[in-house]
This record gives C-alpha cells, sequence and structure tokens, in this order.
C-alpha cells in the first residue's frame, strides 16, 4: 500500500511513519491556508503571519490525524489485536492492522473510535475558541484555533461515511457480520457500498472540475479512485488471509531455491548467478546451513577490480529476524511480516538449514485464482 516511509517517533509503543506522498499534502494545505483560507476570513494581517497560521494550522492537522489513527490503535490492543504501527500518507492516516478483529463488537468498537476522537478533538478546540474570544487572544491564533476545530469534526462526518473502508464503512462491517454472522458476506457487501461511493466522488470531482474548481475536482476525483480501490483491496486481502489461515508457508514455498556458497569470489557470483537467474537476493549456505545472505546493494559497493579477490563470505550477512521464517509457520504470519518489513521473499528454515523460499508473487497466484473463482 505504502511505498518509501520515513520513521518518526514512537508513541506508546506504536511507530508512527511518514509516507514521501505525505509532504506532497502538507506542502498544498500550508500554502492554501496561507494564501487562500486565512486571508479570505483574517483580514489586513501581515503576510508572514499568514504563513505562520499556515504552518500551524497544518501541524495541527497532522497531530489530529495522528490522534485519530493513535485512538484505533489503541482500542485494538486492548482487545488483543496487534497493531504494525501508524502511517500518514496522502489521504491522511492508516492504523496498519496485522489480522482481522475477532468479532463483531471488536470491528465496531475499533472503527468508532476514531470519528469519537476526531470529535471530541473539535470540542476542544472550540472550548479554546471561546477563551480565546474573551481574553482577547490574538486573531492568528483565533484563526488556527477556528480551523483545527471545523477540520476535526469534518474529518469525523467524513470518516462516518458508511463506505468500507472507512470508519464508518467499517462499522457497517460489523452490523452485517453480526446479522449474518459471515464475514465475508458483510466484507463483500460493505466493499461494493465503499466502491459505489468512490464512483459518487469521481463524478463529484467531474463536475467541479468542468464547474472551474480545478483544485477541488482533482482532490475529490483521487480521492474517489482510492476509496474505490481501497474498497476492492480490502475484500480481496480478507480472501487471501482466509485462504493461506492454517496452512504451513512450506506448501506455498519454492523447495529448491538458489543458494551461493560463501568461498565464491565475487566476479564469479555476478557471471554465473546474477546474470544467468536474474534474482536480487541470494541465500549463503554452507553445509546445508544457512550462513548468510548477499544481495545487488551489496555487490554494487564492491569496485568492479576488486570482485575477483572477494568472496561472497566476507559480504554476506545475518540473514536471521525478519528475513527468515520457520516451515511450519502460517502463512498468514508470513504475509504479514513481508507487509511489516517491505519485503517480497522469505527464507524458510528448519533447524538452521535452508529449505525453501516463499515470495509475495507466489502467495498473490493463489489470491488470483481464488478471486476467480469466488467470483
Amino acid at each position: 500500500m505504502f511505498g518509501k516511509k520515513i520513521k518518526l517517533f514512537r508513541l506508546f509503543g506504536f511507530q508512527v511513519s511518514l509516507d514521501i506522498s505525505w509532504l506532497i499534502i502538507a506542502v498544498l494545505i500550508t500554502w492554501s491556508l496561507a494564501v487562500g483560507v486565512f486571508p479570505e476570513y483574517y483580514q489586513d494581517l501581515s503576510t508572514a503571519d499568514y504563513w505562520w497560521m499556515g504552518i500551524f494550522g497544518a501541524l495541527g492537522l497532522f497531530g489530529s490525524i495522528i490522534f485519530h489513527e493513535l485512538t484505533h490503535s489503541l482500542v485494538a490492543r486492548r482487545h488483543g489485536m496487534p497493531i504494525g504501527g501508524i502511517t500518514l500518507f496522502l489521504f491522511g492516516g492508516v492504523a496498519h492492522m496485522t489480522e482481522e478483529p475477532a468479532n463483531p463488537r471488536t470491528e465496531f468498537t475499533m472503527a468508532i473510535a476514531g470519528p469519537i476522537a476526531s470529535i471530541l478533538l473539535a470540542v476542544g478546540f472550540l472550548f479554546l475558541r471561546s477563551i480565546s474570544l474573551s481574553g482577547d487572544w490574538p486573531r492568528s491564533v483565533l484563526g488556527v484555533v477556528t480551523y483545527l476545530a471545523i477540520i476535526n469534526f469534518a474529518l469525523a462526518v467524513f470518516n462516518l461515511l458508511p463506505a468500507f473502508p472507512l470508519d464508518g464503512g467499517r462499522a457497517f462491517r460489523a452490523m452485517l457480520w453480526r446479522w449474518k454472522n459471515d464475514l465475508k458476506w458483510a466484507t463483500r457487501i460493505a466493499s461494493r457500498i465503499g466502491s459505489a461511493f468512490g464512483v459518487l466522488l469521481i463524478v463529484l470531482g467531474v463536475v467541479f472540475f468542468l464547474a472551474g474548481n480545478f483544485v477541488g475536482g482533482v482532490w475529490w476525483f483521487l480521492l474517489g479512485m482510492f476509496l474505490r480501490m481501497s474498497a476492492r483491496m480490502s475484500y480481496r486481502q480478507l480472501i487471501l488471509r482466509q485462504s493461506l489461515e492454517g496452512e504451513p508457508v512450506s506448501k506455498f514455498m519454492s523447495a529448491d531455491p538458489v543458494t551461493v556458497p560463501p568461498s565464491l569470489p565475487i566476479d564469479q557470483l555476478v557471471e554465473d548467478y546474477v546474470y544467468r537467474y536474474h534474482h536480487k537476493f541470494y541465500p549463503v549456505v554452507e553445509d546445508e546451513k544457512l550462513v548468510g545472505c548477499i544481495t545487488m546493494d551489496q555487490i554494487k559497493e564492491v569496485p568492479r577490480e576488486e570482485r575477483g579477490r572477494r568472496t561472497v563470505g566476507e559480504l554476506a550477512r545475518d540473514c536471521s529476524g525478519d528475513n527468515t521464517i520457520a516451515a511450519g509457520t502460517d502463512a498468514v504470519q508470513a504475509l504479514s511480516t513481508m507487509r511489516r518489513t517491505q519485503a517480497s521473499r522469505l527464507m524458510v528454515t528448519e533447524n538452521h538449514r535452508l529449505v525453501g523460499i516463499i515470495t509475495l508473487k507466489d502467495l498473490l497466484k493463489l489470491l488470483s485464482m481464488k478471486i476467480d473463482l469466488e467470483s
């Protein structure tokens, strides 16, 4: 779902990260507030005041989204659900759930917690606004506080729309799940409604665009495309999870991975392996035991003239931890590990021996077949 992420800080044990796409929206929000919104409603201030208001307004929105997603995460943890962190991206933020909720009640509680948090923030900023009016605070502060009250209320209302995977859509799925006691059916219905809302936003974007509101039109169009794509992907992920649940990774792995010995010279590795198999990653095996791994990035660091004198064993790094998984591990756990580490392949081991490699491509093949059969 995400590309390059920047780790910011940890909050209550959750890693908060920033997707590169958030920088785009942060600049746009700051610019639109400083050039358009605040000058229109708070006239006769200096240009510097408007830009400071824009910066603090964007930072306040940044903090509000983190608070919204943190509330989801805290409720999930209270119900025993692991959360893989919080990421801010182009369309807001997301708390990464590594598994589906155990029951409809947990799903509903988690979903509704975010909008409630946003409403509480809106009320808090409205209270600050009343204090600023009675206390004769600077108009610049009044403007920022008022904006944050409005934007948090808008965030709560938008997320309460019954469009999966928005919070309202998740709450609606929980009610359908409780009614039929069928998570897959509930997700299919909620995803279709979410996809329909996405189409509605796309049409709204086109109308705004034709009416002359270019920026607003493009924004609603992209938001609709994202909602439609997310709704479809959420259903596919559920099918994948249910297909893999209870299945060991040994069932889906490639049992004859290409390996290299630690004594192999780097130039020979390039000629006999890289140019032949076109892999970017090679396990290093000695006496049938996994001793490390070597990647293309490591190879490129060695000057061409030194590759004949350097060996794989000199460059190989330890592959234990997130790069390996036991043969008997549930395939769902392998998928969760890939999502968390952004790795497309994992080495499957048994008693420190390499017995295979499981790739995201292997798992997606199964997903494709399941989608065709379910359709």
